[in-house]
């Protein structure tokens, strides 16, 4: 190694070319760049780079290059610069202006709000209701948040300002239900071809809780939870009653698994009594037969509900909160992805989930060709406009939690009695 000092004692071009001849590799000590740039610049004003002729400056480029380790066109810069400054300064700058921000502090404070509100939904889904919150109800706070692409909506989330603002929640997976005539129900894009499933609700010692009944249509996503003690004909008949007859459309086929509370004589009568013609039943090894109810028991009945116990003496009071709050939420205040299908090259159907095609289920139905005239006799547009747009999404989903945390204040967690 060779320290910088020693190079300074070179004084002339002779011991400068002896040094050249007598050090094959030289490695030289400069503690940072700044250091560098002097050495060249009191090497050049040492000599008299300038009023030297051209085998002495060559000669002295040749140093300089041992020297310092720069490359021919590095120092070819360098020694420029001399010529024109007579110094040699470094040029560095501090970093460029950051990009200015789009979205704001308010911004992710807004998004970790509607966030907590909605319980966190998928980045496209709050997309839409920002869309919708700006659009459709007036609040200009969502008109950025409005415009946001997926990606950058999970960059926020990300942040530090959002997760002090927001603890991060698990997801819910869905419940393990297969689903059931054997085949595939086909609505052929019209509504009406509605599938059911049942969601327990817990279990402690031995005793089970109450039970969910989940019933979604297939075209339009339009879906009605009702909650009972049992599922005997008791007690389900009635509920699976009035959740067909919610719909704001004739109900044309009815699809469940293969559970004998759906496969049984009492059902197909009630069926027959309501004219509904189509009832069909999964097969089996096909999982996704029902999987759309099955997606919406996870998505919907568990994200309120959970997996916990809840006694059966509590049933009607959880039917009345999923007929009043929970349905219309969903129907009305909730976005859902549509499939956009196409036909690939090999002739199979391939489903695409665009964000263009997310809508509420009541839009989706109200965007159906001749939808005016699938409606049920006594409903008009109106009436269904007035509780859709009643309030807003925000409010909505505000209204439906605030009445679900002082619904559990109400129901404390309870174990069953042991038989």
């Amino acid at each position: 190694m060779v320290l910088q000092f020693e190079l300074e004692s070179l004084k002339s071009l002779e011991q400068i070319e002896r040094f050249l001849s007598g050090s094959a590799e030289v490695e030289v000590a400069f503690p940072d760049r700044k250091a560098l740039y002097e050495h060249i610049e009191q090497t050049l004003r040492r000599f008299s780079y300038e009023a030297l002729s051209k085998p002495e400056r060559g000669l002295l480029r040749r140093y300089l290059g041992r020297t310092t380790g720069l490359s021919a066109a590095q120092l070819t810069r360098l020694l420029r610069r001399y010529r024109q400054e007579q110094r040699i300064a470094d040029r560095r700058r501090g970093p460029a202006r950051p990009f200015a921000r789009r979205y704001t502090r308010e911004d992710v404070l807004l998004l970790a709000e509607t966030d907590a509100l909605h319980r966190t939904l998928s980045g496209p889904a709050m997309r839409k209701i920002f869309e919708r919150s700006w659009k459709l109800f007036g609040d200009r706070r969502y008109e950025r948040l409005a415009q946001i692409s997926n990606g950058h909506l999970y960059n926020l989330r990300h942040t530090p300002l959002y997760q002090r603002q927001l603890s991060a929640q698990g997801r819910t997976e869905p419940a393990a239900v297969s689903i059931g005539e054997r085949r595939r129900p086909a609505p052929g894009g019209q509504p009406g071809y509605v599938r059911v499933d049942t969601v327990q609700q817990g279990e402690s010692y031995g005793v089970k809780g109450v039970l969910h009944i989940n019933a979604v249509d297939e075209v339009t996503q339009y879906q009605y939870v009702g909650t009972v003690e049992n599922i005997s004909e008791h007690f389900l008949l009635p509920v699976l009653e009035g959740l067909l007859q919610a719909f704001p459309f004739a109900v044309r086929g009815f699809h469940s698994d293969n559970g004998s509370e759906y496969i049984n004589h009492t059902v197909a009568a009630l069926l027959r009594k309501l004219h509904i013609g189509e009832f069909t039943k999964s097969r089996p090894r096909r999982s996704n037969d029902n999987a759309l109810c099955e997606s919406k028991n996870g998505t919907t009945v568990r994200r309120i509900w959970g997996r916990g116990y809840i006694a059966k003496r509590y049933a009607e009071r959880l039917h009345a909160f999923n007929r009043e709050l929970l349905s219309p939420y969903l129907n009305y205040h909730r976005p859902c992805f549509f499939p956009h299908e196409q036909v690939d090259a090999q002739g199979r159907v391939r489903k695409r989930y665009r964000y263009q095609d997310m809508h509420t289920p009541y839009e989706k139905f109200k965007s159906l060709a001749g939808a005016a005239e699938l409606l049920r006799p006594g409903l008009s547009w109106e009436q269904l406009d007035a509780e859709a747009y009643a309030c807003s999404d925000n409010e909505a989903v505000q209204q439906l939690y605030a009445a679900l945390e002082a619904l559990w204040l109400e129901l404390p967690y309870e174990r069953a009695a042991v038989a």
